[in-house]
């Protein structure tokens, strides 16, 4: 026999058994109460007396309240919650599992009346226990919330009291969090809003307590440890909120990301990061139509080149939201796309992912690739894009941006896709680059396929993306890092800037507004002087510029322009149902001219040592093409 101690200590186990699996210890705990709730119905109804007889009959009650109260819980999805988020639809799913348990059990005792098991029930006890079952179920999970909410240290050892910039929808998501999941190490001291409304409003027990030109006189009254910005990126309050908390001493300010840029579309205190120069920098609102780029992209078949790569694989977060019914992933990066396609797999386990390592410029594999998928719509972010670099290796730049683009647009035509989107750049207007000039054949290459079958072909122009690889911020974040000098080539060089995530769904948006034939300008907002960017980001990082760290200038590198164009001088541009897509009206290409100065240019980049050659053959394609050894001359 097994020894009392064994069994004692199997019963100790239970709870921690329970607290492991959330599940079964919500069920056990709505089976208890669903019985207590039986009870106290009879003791109510009875003042506390209950008859002896009646005893077997609550037996009775609390069965039958099991087999519909639970069910219709578990079918709610009351089990599989957060307990930590737990909210107002958790609420609403109780009440809708109450109501109906409570109508099929009083269906039931109606209709099987006439049975001995059935009957002899106070009709009041079956209303008075739906009552006490919503508010004892709904008590269990609201508890940890309550907990926090009544019994958390506000001043205890440990304890950040903190300040949220922004009393929007934003700030009202941080402070749930904040009191569910961070309770135990932070305290939520109030809000600093600039909408004149939300003034001395409380939300969730908290206090807008003034204007963002308040902070350093609520922090120093609040003794704030730390300021939360959930603000737009970009926007004016999010520079001065930075600024004032500085000011006030604050050495912690994080900020809320952009919903866009969280993969689930949700945010929680886990997703709350640094400020960093990405969230200074003056940006417009993107307004975008979400509906219409759903229809596009939702049970398609897509196809994302150069899927490992930053513009690549934001695509890949941004499409897999909105339901596609396959996602290709195309890259020579072996390491990347193993990552992208774990990362989807991961946070979309319903949407089936493949992936193919493999070169756009073997044009056999690509239409054996394009022939096995069968893509629906394919975009291409495969390129070359680092602009020195492409002028030592001309020959590479344009077999990959120039040739493996053609490939591309072929294997599209006879899969039979039904939209090609191809990523180009700004440096593709008036090119200075061999960069700048395959991207301009590329789109050049794009209007000259569309109409070859039934594949809509659109080009998308954008310019800088903040924060991609081998862009300016990781480089200037990597010099500070090291302590300095920040390089800057020029002291007037300026940029257009934008986010990741907002460039892939402006292409996904363009994708949708695309006829066909179309190059499509993104408007990128003010540009920025790198110099001013640097300095922002020495700034950011508790340093001075040229005094606790200098910037210097190193001259500018070949191919580069002081200033970027989103259009040509002699390009007419005409607007789209979206405020920040333009169409481009460019001259269409004479497709047999085209294709026999492609064919020159094929026969050129095969001979890389031969660079001038090359770089003649781009000009005859792009006559605007003014490399810097035609600048010198």
């Amino acid at each position: 026999m097994r020894s009392v101690g064994a069994h004692v200590d199997i019963f100790m186990k239970i709870p921690k058994i329970l607290t492991q699996n959330k599940r079964v210890a919500f069920f056990v705990a709505d089976a208890v109460l669903v019985a207590l709730s039986v009870w106290l119905a009879f003791m109510i109804r009875f003042e506390a007396a209950v008859p002896g007889q009646y005893f077997e009959i609550i037996a009775r009650l609390v069965l039958i309240g099991w087999i519909f109260y639970l069910p219709a819980l578990a079918a709610n999805r009351l089990y599989s919650f957060s307990w930590s988020y737990v909210s107002a639809s958790e609420l609403i799913a109780l009440a809708r599992a109450v109501g109906l348990g409570f109508l099929l059990q009083t269906a039931v005792l109606y209709l099987f009346r006439d049975f001995a098991f059935f009957s002899g029930f106070p009709r009041s006890t079956i209303f008075i226990a739906a009552f006490f079952v919503f508010i004892l179920c709904g008590g269990v999970r609201f508890a940890k919330r309550i907990y926090f909410y009544f019994f958390r240290r506000k001043n205890g050892e440990g304890i950040v009291r903190v300040l949220i910039a922004g009393a929007g929808d934003a700030g009202e998501q941080l402070l749930r969090s904040i009191q569910s999941s961070g309770a135990d190490r932070y305290f939520a001291a109030g809000f600093v809003d600039n909408n004149d409304s939300r003034q001395g409003s409380i939300i969730h027990g908290v206090k807008v307590l003034g204007k963002i030109a308040q902070i350093p006189e609520v922090v120093s009254r609040h003794n704030i440890g730390e300021l939360i910005i959930a603000l737009p990126p970009g926007s004016k309050s999010v520079r001065e909120a930075v600024r004032l908390a500085k000011t006030a001493g604050l050495k912690k300010i994080r900020i809320v990301p952009p919903l866009a840029d969280i993969i689930d579309g949700k945010f929680s205190l886990a997703n709350v990061r640094r400020v960093e120069v990405e969230d200074l920098l003056e940006r417009d609102k993107v307004s975008l139509d979400m509906d219409a780029i759903g229809k596009f992209i939702a049970g398609k078949k897509v196809l994302i080149t150069g899927a490992a790569g930053s513009i690549g694989s934001e695509l890949c977060r941004q499409i897999a939201k909105f339901g596609p019914a396959e996602a290709t992933l195309l890259d020579q990066d072996e390491t990347g796309i193993f990552n992208i396609g774990n990362e989807l797999k991961k946070h979309f386990a319903d949407l089936p992912v493949k992936e193919f390592v493999a070169d756009i410029q073997n044009a056999s594999r690509m239409k054996e690739i394009f022939s096995e998928i069968g893509p629906q719509i394919v975009f291409h972010a495969a390129a070359y894009k680092h602009v020195p670099l492409m002028e030592q290796n001309a020959g590479e730049a344009v077999r990959n941006n120039v040739f493996g683009t053609k490939n591309l647009a072929d294997a599209a035509i006879s899969a039979g896709a039904q939209n090609f989107i191809f990523i180009s750049t700004d440096k593709a207007i008036n090119p200075t680059s061999v960069m700048g000039a395959t991207k301009r054949i590329g789109e050049m290459i794009c209007q000259a396929a569309n109409g070859a079958g039934k594949t809509k072909f659109v080009s998308v122009r954008f310019g800088n993306v903040l924060g991609s690889r081998g862009s300016v911020i990781p480089i200037f974040r990597e010099q500070i890092r090291r302590g300095g000098p920040v390089e800057v080539t020029h002291p007037e060089m300026k940029r257009y800037f934008m986010l990741t995530s907002e460039a892939c769904l402006l292409v996904m948006q363009a994708g949708t507004l695309g006829k066909g034939g179309e190059v499509f300008v993104l408007d990128m907002g003010k540009p920025v002087k790198i110099v001013d960017l640097a300095k922002e980001m020495i700034k950011l990082s508790g340093f001075k510029p040229d005094i606790d760290m200098p910037v210097v200038y190193i001259g500018i590198r070949p191919g580069e322009k002081l200033f970027e164009e989103l259009m040509a001088g002699d390009e007419a541009v005409s607007a789209t149902q979206s405020e920040k897509i333009f169409i481009a009206k460019l001259a269409a290409a004479d497709e047999r001219s085209l294709a026999e100065k492609l064919e020159s240019l094929k026969n050129a980049a095969q001979m890389p040592e031969k660079q001038s050659q090359i770089v003649g053959k781009l000009q005859s394609l792009v006559p605007e093409f003014c490399n810097n050894e035609k600048q010198a001359r």
